[in-house]
């Protein structure tokens, strides 16, 4: 067994597989091209951060990642196979290794950041020169963005065109499965431990959460099926509602490939013919209608990679953001005065998360009511959410500030009063994430400053001690940031629309 084993590295071509995203063996075309090649498959993660620019991971991405290697890593020993851990410059490491390996083919799935896609091609032509095989893959979304243009061949900047083009599109490809079994090399090369990687932020940093969150695909489609059987019947009343667990959790899941939009795409026909659920409804339904967002949040960045640190429209480059670091750390840490917007951001704090209703409400009250950049706003989310990811963090944040595609107007300001109340109508969201208000009865929990004071003593709140009172009033920084939309005017032109 062990001559024919010698025979099969000396005559077999070994693979390597350059794992960045997509932590899975299921639905994977690069792990797929490497088996197809019949020889050894060496699967490789590179910690690299500093190839991503302005944007390597955050706190909760770095949590999350730890995680989600450690259980891919389990995934892959349950095939005989292992993932080898590395760290610094990609290219040199992956030159290295097919030396070390005896390599002659280096598969990838593509990522879509401006950062890595400069990489990625300095990578190829790397691997090429030393007479290495390279092939990538789309293996994260439903379309690549490329393929998907208007009849002009130009991007598109609206969703509903955007994603009527996809839907009459090809039709994706149904998920593929997971190998059975992974060659292994004669030798395996060397690996740092997991810990080494230093991935995990001291404690205290990223809350708990563990208590939240499962990474891994075992996690993943534990949190897909609860969706399918909890909350996808009721998600176009629910979904907007914080106080119900109306949405899928997917989108960490979604970021780091331990799930792709494929297999999601394919467990909602299945349960849509369980249930006789024609393909044509539940194709536009809302839900399928948000995997399409994702979609255009990366072609978006993909087409228009500047919009990452700078607006898709250039006039928002003379708006007149304010630099207010206590106003700023007020909004961190929620301590606005406002409960819905402090709620959404003390859920992130002790999640990692927040619902996408309560992302505009509290993305809106900076911009608007603050008048700070939609780029702090950014950064923050970017380095507290488990899902961070750049293409969909520029969209929405973009989408809110009125400066990005399809985005909503400028002059839409939330009301945060109106929008607890519509939202979260009994106060539940509130209660929980703001636990000193909770005592406050549904009439005024939204606004206790509004509160008479026998209210206010019955629940046992001290305004100003307790609980802060509104850090701007809510009316006048509507009317002071409208004004600023106004005077942002093109030159012999109108304020834009």
């Amino acid at each position: 067994m062990i001559e024919c084993r010698e025979h099969e590295c000396m005559t077999a071509s070994t693979s390597i597989v350059w794992f960045r995203s997509d932590f899975r063996l299921a639905d994977n075309p690069a792990v797929d091209a490497a088996v197809a090649a019949g020889g050894p498959v060496v699967p490789v993660f590179i910690w690299a951060p500093q190839e991503e620019e302005e944007w390597p991971p955050g706190t909760a991405s770095r949590w999350w990642l730890h995680h989600s290697l450690r259980a891919f890593a389990k995934e892959l020993e349950a095939v005989g196979s292992q993932l080898v851990l590395r760290s610094g410059d990609s290219m040199r490491i992956l030159v290295s290794l097919c030396k070390e390996t005896g390599a002659k083919n280096v598969f990838w799935n593509r990522r879509y950041e401006p950062a890595c896609v400069g990489r990625d091609r300095r990578v190829e032509r790397a691997l090429l020169e030393a007479g290495i095989r390279t092939a990538s893959f789309n293996g994260a979304l439903l379309y690549e963005p490329s393929t998907i243009a208007t009849r002009a061949g130009t991007p598109f900047k609206v969703f509903t065109a955007f994603w009527r083009a996809c839907l009459s599109a090809k039709k994706p490809p149904g998920p593929a499965p997971a190998p059975r079994r992974l060659s292994s090399p004669c030798r395996w090369p060397t690996s740092l431990p997991l810990e080494e990687l230093r991935l995990v932020p001291p404690t205290g940093q990223t809350g708990r959460l563990s208590d939240w969150w499962k990474p891994g695909t075992v996690g993943a489609w534990t949190q897909l099926d609860r969706f399918l059987k909890e909350g996808l019947s009721a998600y176009d009343e629910a979904r907007n509602r914080p106080d119900l667990p109306g949405t899928s959790r997917l989108s960490p899941h979604l970021h780091f490939g331990e799930l792709s939009p494929r297999q999601v795409l394919h467990a909602l026909q299945c349960h849509a013919r369980e249930t006789g659920l024609s393909e044509a409804k539940w194709l536009r339904s809302q839900f399928v209608a948000e995997l399409g967002w994702r979609e255009f949040a990366h072609h978006l960045l993909w087409h228009y990679p500047h919009t990452r640190n700078a607006p898709l429209r250039p006039e928002f480059e003379r708006f007149p953001w304010r630099s207010d670091k206590k106003f700023l750390s007020a909004w961190q840490t929620g301590r606005t005065g406002y409960p819905i917007v402090d709620a959404g951001m003390r859920e992130l704090l002790g999640t990692g998360w927040m619902h996408n209703r309560v992302r505009m409400i509290v993305a809106s009250f900076l911009v608007k009511d603050l008048l700070i950049s939609w780029r702090l706003g950014a950064e923050w989310f970017w380095d507290r959410l488990v899902d961070a990811d750049l293409a969909n963090n520029t969209l929405g944040w973009q989408w809110t500030a009125g400066c990005g595609a399809d985005a909503a107007p400028f002059f839409r300001i939330f009301n945060p009063v109106v929008q607890g109340m519509r939202f979260d109508p009994e106060g539940r969201y509130v209660r929980e994430w703001v636990p000193e208000l909770a005592g406050m009865s549904t009439r005024w929990i939204h606004c206790p400053w509004e509160a008479p004071q026998s209210e206010l003593r019955s629940a046992g709140v001290s305004l100003g001690s307790d609980y802060p009172f509104p850090i701007v009033q809510h009316r006048i920084a509507r009317e002071v940031a409208l004004q600023a939309y106004l005077n942002l005017k093109p030159r012999g032109g109108q304020a834009p629309r």
